[in-house]
């Protein structure tokens, strides 16, 4: 039962703070791109960058619950 609930907040915890991140990145891009909008090309390109890392992080969370679910 202890592996299961780690599992699930592994996943959650990932999927929460990924969704955080990722909310904060686009509010800032957005920010970014309506005070200047001449850069936003460049600041959209390091957004989309950004969101990856922060999707590969919470497909980490979810690659740990894998692992704690094969142990049951």
């Amino acid at each position: 039962m202890g592996v299961a609930l780690g599992a699930g907040l592994a996943v959650s915890i990932a999927g929460i703070g990924g969704g955080i991140g990722m909310g904060v990145a686009g509010g800032k891009a957005f920010e970014a791109i309506a005070r200047q909008p001449e850069v936003g090309g460049d600041v959209r390109t390091l957004l989309f960058i950004t969101l990856a890392f922060i999707e590969t992080l919470t497909i980490y969370g979810l690659l740990i619950a894998f692992m704690l679910v094969g142990k049951i």
